[in-house]
């Protein structure tokens, strides 16, 4: 097994690439702060939605949704995976940290306005601040590692291109030059290359990031979400409460979101990823990219459960919203399932959850709204969550092998 890295109690630390098969490495203190700050960018971006799925403007809220979510998984992700190789927990790394930090919540101040006027100005600015700070890490790796230097440099380079691309993009933006199909077509093709970035910087040496230490971050970040649609449901609650007190609709649909929750939380987590991604380190991009719609689904699926409490149970017959509100559960659910057992699957010959088992869930939880008109929204919750139940019931209690890599 490789060295440990050198512990720390200087004022600075020499900045080297941890061993990859470093003991016991755990998420930091400083990274479970780092995560802190997208709460409050996630939180305000479900609750754009929720409010465009309870005012019939679902269709014009799915992009803006997919666009700012996209900023926010990608900052998460350029910070986790550059902490996972050359975190030295020193006094400048700390400062950067929280310089990256403060990006976040200027990004998460703009949400409102990217989301409903297509404004990024802010969002801009936010990401501008966070690659200051990590494209100064990634310098910081260059003059320091020797070894890494030219994987270090490409990706400074890589980002600060692209930011100048964001930046350009904003600017023709704001002046007009940009009609709304190119602003799309830019923020899709920016998008792509940001995605390359690591692509074309590995290949002069991989980084060495942690397998368990990336998996548990990972972990980490689904929990966050999963806490967004228990905010967002109590959010729905206290608004229910306000209008029309404690009703059965509310409290079926309450204890069914509780219970859907808790099965997503059982599912994600009864993978080993971190095992998998040791012994596949190879398969990690499209393992980590995959992640942005599973992240995606359960930050939807807050948004869903939301607009599913405060619905009035009187407007559960043949109702349009009714019926739209129950595929917006069902739909990021069925993502989530779907998604979660695929990103793991080509990890390992045996996978735990299999797939005659998660693909007719799959199917069963997007057919159940369809029956909106007769079980209401609170039998289409609670069907859901059934379904899922049953998916962790049937895997836990399965004869279990050990997965195997593939």
């Amino acid at each position: 097994m490789s060295e440990i890295s050198p512990a720390r109690h200087g004022p600075r630390v020499r900045m080297r690439a941890r061993a990859a098969d470093e003991s016991d490495r755990r998420a930091s203190q400083l990274e479970l702060l780092f995560d802190l700050t997208f709460v409050v960018a996630v939180a305000s971006l479900t609750a754009q939605l929720a409010h465009g799925i309870a005012e019939n403007h679902l269709a014009e809220s799915i992009l803006p949704f997919l666009q700012v979510f996209f900023a926010i998984w990608w900052a998460w992700m350029n910070f986790t995976w550059f902490a996972s190789a050359f975190d030295t927990d020193d006094p400048f790394y700390r400062l950067l940290t929280m310089l990256q930090m403060g990006g976040v919540l200027l990004l998460g101040a703009g949400v409102p306005a990217a989301f409903n006027d297509g404004d990024f100005l802010t969002v801009t600015l936010g990401f501008i601040v966070m690659r200051i700070g990590l494209i100064a890490q990634w310098l910081r790796a260059a003059i320091e590692d020797p070894a890494s230097r030219r994987t270090a440099l490409r990706y400074a380079l890589g980002f600060a291109v692209l930011q100048f691309g964001w930046v350009l993009r904003l600017v023709l933006q704001q002046a007009g030059l940009l009609p709304g199909q190119l602003q799309l077509a830019a923020f899709v093709m920016l998008a792509i290359l940001e995605l390359t970035v690591p692509l074309w910087a590995e290949r002069t040496g991989g980084s060495t990031w942690h397998p368990h230490h990336i998996a548990e971050r990972y972990g980490l970040f689904a929990i966050i979400l999963l806490g967004e649609s228990v905010l967002a449901a109590s959010n729905g609650v206290a608004a229910a409460l306000t209008s029309g007190g404690v009703s059965a609709y509310l409290i079926t649909v309450s204890a069914a979101s509780l219970a859907l929750l808790f099965s997503l939380w059982w599912l994600y987590f009864l993978h080993p990823a971190g095992e998998a991604l040791s012994a596949n380190r190879d398969k990690s991009y499209r393992w980590g990219y995959w992640h942005y719609a599973v992240f995606a689904a359960l930050a939807a699926l807050g948004a869903g459960l939301e607009v599913a409490i405060t619905l009035a149970p009187t407007e559960r017959q043949l109702d349009v919203q009714a019926f739209i509100t129950g595929y917006c559960v069902a739909v990021p659910t069925a993502v989530f399932m779907g998604l979660v057992w695929a990103v793991h699957s080509p990890l390992t010959s045996r996978p735990i959850v299999r797939p005659a088992v998660i693909l007719p869930a799959v199917g069963a939880v997007l057919a159940i709204p369809a029956s909106v008109s007769a079980i209401g929204v609170a039998g289409v919750v609670g069907g859901i969550a059934v379904v899922c139940a049953l998916v962790v019931a049937v895997t836990v209690l399965q004869p279990r092998h050990k997965p195997e890599a593939s």
